[in-house]
């Protein structure tokens, strides 16, 4: 199967497990090292509530490209079925869209624009 003949929602599960990869590995890099500082700063990215921001924040400055913005309404479209309690619909949404474009990405074989979408991120949130 090709990356754009999946549903918004596998793409979202594929690109959840992609950013938590991408920020961890950035994290240790930085030299970030307990599991417990590790978990509490990572949580600044991969939050509904960040990735909703950083989505927000990016497509701001134009940084999304036509392709993911149609991936991004996928995934943001797609019925989630349940929330969770600790973030609004519109918040999720928009984290599911985030994620959906980075599990394109990554079936794509687009490792450079993931990388680019980490290096922004991380531009954006400052430590």
């Amino acid at each position: 199967m090709r990356p754009n003949e999946h549903s918004g929602r596998a793409l979202a599960y594929l690109g959840d497990a992609v950013w938590s990869l991408h920020v961890r590995q950035r994290l240790i890099a930085q030299g970030y090292g307990t599991g417990k500082q590790l978990q509490k700063l990572s949580i600044r990215y991969v939050s509904a509530r960040a990735q909703a921001a950083l989505f927000d924040e990016m497509e701001a400055q134009g940084f999304w490209n036509e392709t993911e913005m149609e991936l991004f309404h996928r995934g943001r479209n797609d019925n989630a079925g349940t929330v969770p309690h600790s973030t609004d619909v519109q918040t999720y949404r928009k984290s599911t869209g985030f994620e959906a474009v980075l599990g394109y990405l990554q079936l794509s074989g687009e490792n450079d624009r993931i990388e680019e979408i980490t290096e922004k991120a991380f531009e954006l949130i400052r430590l």
